[in-house]
C-alpha cells in the first residue's frame, strides 16, 4: 500500500521504518529532511508538505507533538487537507485533544475523507520493535481496512468505538502514569526517611499485594539506581502536554480530578525551572526536596 507518514521523530522515525520493513511504499516529509536519512535509504520518497503527500497516498499519517501541530499540519497552508480527496484515509498517531480530534474529524468528514485517531503507547523501544499499543477511533469498517497496516506498527492494535475514544483512553493511559509518580514519590520518601534502604524498601513493596504489577514499581530502578534523566524516555515536557489535555477534558466533561491538578501543578513547577526536557520521573526529585531525603 502507499502511505503518506509525515513527523518522523523518536516515535514516528521507528513507526515508518517499520512500515516499510512491512512492504508499505511511504511518501514522507518533516520539518528537518536531515532526520529522514534512514527511510530515504529505505526507499522512501521525500516530498516538501503534507498536500504534497496526500495527494500520493491512499492512507496519510501523522505522528506529532500534539493539537497545535496537528491542526496546521491538517489544516494549514500546505496542509494535508488540501491534498486528500474522497476515498482516500487519515490516521492520526498523535497524542492530541479529543476536541480537536473531533473537530478534524467533522471538517474531513464534509469534504467526504475518513479519519481514525489511533494515539500510541509503548515508548521509543515499543515503535522500534513494532510492539506499540494503538488505542483506535472512528468509524469500524475504515478500522478494519487500515488495521492490517496499522499491525505493522504494533501487536496490540484495538478498536475501541467511535471517533476520539481512542485519544480518550491515550489520554487516561498517561495520566494514570505521570500521576503515580506523585504517589511513588512520596511512600519512598516516607519509607527511605523512616529508616528502610530504598532497595530493600523496593524489594518489601514487591513483594506484597501491591507491587506484583510491575507497571509502578518498574519504574523504580531508574530512582534508586544510578539516576540519568537525560535523554528522556518519555520527556517531561510532554508529560505535562498530555496530563494537561487529561484535566482539559475532564473540565469540559465536569469531572472532578484533584489529584491530576496537584501533579499538573507540580509539572508546571519543574517546567518553570527549565527541566522540560528531562525524562518525567524526574518529578520524583521535586518530593525528595520537599521531604529533605534522597532516596537513591
Amino acid at each position: 500500500m502507499r502511505i503518506g507518514f509525515i513527523g518522523l521523530g523518536n516515535m514516528g522515525g521507528p513507526m515508518s521504518l517499520n512500515l516499510i520493513k512491512a512492504g508499505h511504499s511511504l511518501v514522507i516529509t518533516d520539518l528537518r529532511r536531515e532526520i529522514a536519512q534512514e527511510q530515504l535509504a529505505a526507499g522512501a520518497k521525500w516530498v516538501d508538505s503534507g498536500a504534497a503527500v496526500a495527494r500520493d497516498c491512499e492512507i496519510v499519517f501523522t505522528s506529532l507533538p500534539g493539537p497545535r501541530e496537528v491542526e496546521a499540519v491538517v489544516m494549514g497552508e500546505g496542509g494535508i487537507s488540501h491534498g486528500l480527496a474522497p476515498g482516500q484515509i487519515y490516521v492520526d498517531l498523535s497524542t492530541n485533544s479529543v476536541t480537536t480530534v473531533r473537530r478534524l474529524h467533522g471538517l474531513l468528514a464534509a469534504k467526504g475523507i475518513p479519519m481514525l485517531d489511533a494515539p500510541v503507547s509503548g515508548g521509543v523501544q515499543g515503535a522500534k520493535a513494532a510492539t506499540l499499543a494503538v488505542y483506535v477511533g472512528g468509524d469500524e469498517a475504515i478500522y478494519n481496512k487500515v488495521k492490517p497496516v496499522l499491525d505493522g506498527i504494533g501487536d496490540k492494535v484495538m478498536y475501541l468505538g467511535p471517533v476520539g475514544n481512542g485519544t480518550v483512553a491515550k489520554l487516561v493511559h498517561n495520566m494514570i502514569g505521570v500521576c503515580v509518580i506523585k504517589v511513588m514519590s512520596e511512600a519512598f520518601t516516607l519509607g527511605v526517611k523512616g529508616g528502610v534502604p530504598a532497595e530493600t524498601l523496593l524489594k518489601a513493596v514487591e513483594s506484597g499485594a501491591y507491587g506484583r504489577g510491575r507497571g509502578m514499581l518498574g519504574m523504580m530502578p531508574n530512582i534508586i539506581g544510578p539516576r540519568d534523566f537525560e535523554p528522556a524516555r518519555f520527556a517531561l515536557r510532554l508529560a505535562r502536554k498530555d496530563l494537561g489535555l487529561a484535566t482539559e477534558l475532564a473540565r469540559e466533561l465536569n469531572v472532578p480530578m484533584e489529584a491530576a491538578a496537584l501533579v499538573e501543578q507540580d509539572m508546571a513547577e519543574l517546567m518553570r525551572r527549565g527541566n522540560g526536557d528531562k525524562d518525567f520521573i524526574f518529578q520524583f526529585t521535586l518530593q525528595e526536596e520537599r521531604a529533605g531525603v534522597k532516596v537513591s
